[in-house]
């Protein structure tokens, strides 16, 4: 048997008698109010303590509703919520595990939210420029000589894309994540990479305006030489420049999108 299910045994034993649930579990019966709520904060509380990690497997719905004392409905729709949220994942035989909990995998949720939601490409961009323009910083403190080259060299390589939308978007992708790496932050990185797969559809429409990518790829070139010269002012002002640019860029698309539909 697992520690974690030495864990949940006592738990089981406990909830039989008068004494209660240990402390490590809130204690006692949960409330009927928020009941599924309460117990995924529980499990969740585990999980921030230590009690529960990565990899592993929670006992069985039977074990836990006894040491809940819930019923399996509110227990099922706790659990479910857990792994909507990245932080449990279902496996073969019905048992649930802790994933990695790594930044990608709880930040999908996200990235499905903000797909879903009616989109502001003003509200998006302004979530961009709050997330990527700490990144950039970061980047111009800590990147590698490395990768501070292979921004560079990004940059430059985009001058052969003038013309090829589809190669300059590859570029653009490894750009802006070897920025997201050299700013040596997991959970940022998460964060900016799903704001920027969001409305790429539209995004992929805009770069197939003329001069559109000539403009970008002379920021790339901008943020990459002050990335390189160690300057972080410079850096997070052509950054947010080609912030900018992309989101008037998108909107003129999607204008023009809205427009071509409106005369349909």
């Amino acid at each position: 048997m697992t520690d974690v299910d030495d864990d949940f045994a006592v738990l089981v034993k406990a909830s039989n008698s008068p004494a209660g649930a240990p402390k490590d579990f809130g204690g006692g019966a949960l409330e009927r109010q928020s009941i599924s709520e309460q117990v995924a904060n529980r499990i969740m509380a585990m999980i921030k303590s230590g009690n529960l990690k990565s990899g592993d497997r929670l006992p069985t719905e039977a074990q836990m509703g006894i040491a809940f004392a819930i019923s399996r409905p509110p227990l099922r729709e706790a659990l479910k919520a857990l792994v909507l949220m990245g932080v449990l994942e279902s496996r073969q035989g019905g048992r649930y595990t802790v994933t990695d909990l790594s930044p990608r995998r709880l930040i999908a949720p996200f990235n499905v939210m903000l797909s879903v939601a009616d989109y502001d490409v003003d509200e998006h961009f302004e979530a961009r420029a709050v997330v990527d323009l700490e990144l950039v910083r970061f980047c111009v403190e800590r990147a590698t000589p490395d990768i501070r080259n292979r921004i560079l060299r990004l940059a430059r390589d985009g001058r052969a894309f003038h013309h090829d939308p589809v190669a300059f978007r590859l570029m653009d992708i490894e750009f802006h994540q070897s920025i997201n790496a050299g700013a040596n932050n997991a959970l940022l990185s998460a964060l900016a990479q799903g704001l920027y797969d969001v409305a790429l559809d539209v995004r992929r429409e805009a770069s197939t305006v003329p001069g559109v990518i000539e403009k970008s790829v002379g920021q790339h070139c901008a943020v990459a030489d002050a990335i390189v010269a160690g300057d972080a002012k410079a850096a997070v002002e052509a950054y947010r420049a080609h912030l900018e640019h992309v989101r008037d860029t998108t909107k003129q698309s999607m204008g023009q999108n809205y427009e071509g539909s409106a005369n349909v």
